[in-house]
């Protein structure tokens, strides 16, 4: 790459990390979506991502959780049987083209309901143990899977069901990512032995935009504002697993 590209794709990620960890996110699907655009191989695309989505998620999970919006109570049923299985996630690499068409459609579906219909930001009841312990399961390997921590998926979910506030689903959803991208990280370098270097050049764009942007969405943004950026990165990640196979 020319010191061009560099320069641009390092912008790219650090508008990407503000936007994603601003709503507990830690950006994989949109630091995909931008390095595929950029034509890099796919065999870096994937650890890349997560490498920096776990310096983000690391980021973001402390500042929701300095200003209180973090539930263990809500959070261990879905990180139990999701960090193991984001690790088979990362280890295998199977042709998955009509399961990211599926996925990238619902995601499409979830931004919209986001944008055109945004739900009150109301707590009701939270789900059943076993209920929660499979999705966050079902979660965690997609989340390997796919090269993402798993928070496109369970904090639309958390939202949806009124099972936690948009502060209080961003800062679970953070540590969920971490957990699942260090552990989908672990079982990729397990099938690759491989860890790409020119990742670790991005890094500081990243934690940049993530600082930035966790900052203001735990402690600035209001529930709106978090929902629509959350249609959003929606909006990306959905895009992305449809038209980047």
């Amino acid at each position: 790459m020319t010191n061009e590209h560099i320069a641009l794709l390092s912008v790219a990620i650090l508008i990407i990390g503000f936007l994603y960890s601003s709503v507990g996110h830690a950006g994989a699907s949109g630091y995909i979506a931008i390095m595929s655009f950029f034509c890099l191989e796919p065999a870096f695309i994937k650890p890349t991502a997560l490498i920096l989505n776990i310096s983000v998620a690391t980021i973001t999970t402390w500042q929701f959780y300095r200003a209180g919006h973090f539930s263990w109570k809500l959070f261990w049923p879905f990180a139990i049987l999701a960090v193991p299985l984001a690790f088979v996630g990362g280890y295998v690499n199977l042709p998955t083209h009509l399961f990211k068409t599926l996925v990238g459609i619902i995601l499409l579906f979830s931004a919209y309901r986001f944008s055109a219909h945004p739900s009150a930001d109301t707590i009701t009841s939270g789900p059943k143990t076993s209920v929660a312990v499979v999705t966050g399961g079902c979660f965690g390997l997609l989340a390997g899977l796919t090269g993402t921590g798993g928070g496109i998926f369970l904090t639309p979910l958390l939202l949806f069901k009124h099972w936690a506030n948009a502060k209080q689903a961003a800062g679970i959803s953070a540590l969920f990512i971490l957990l699942n991208s260090a552990s989908g990280l672990l079982g990729n370098w397990s099938s690759t032995r491989h860890i790409p270097s020119f990742g670790f050049i991005l890094l500081l764009s990243a934690i940049i935009g993530g600082s930035c942007g966790s900052y203001y969405g735990s402690r600035r943004f209001n529930h709106l504002v978090i929902k629509r950026m959350l249609a959003i990165v929606l909006l990306i990640a959905g895009a992305k697993l449809i038209l980047t196979q």
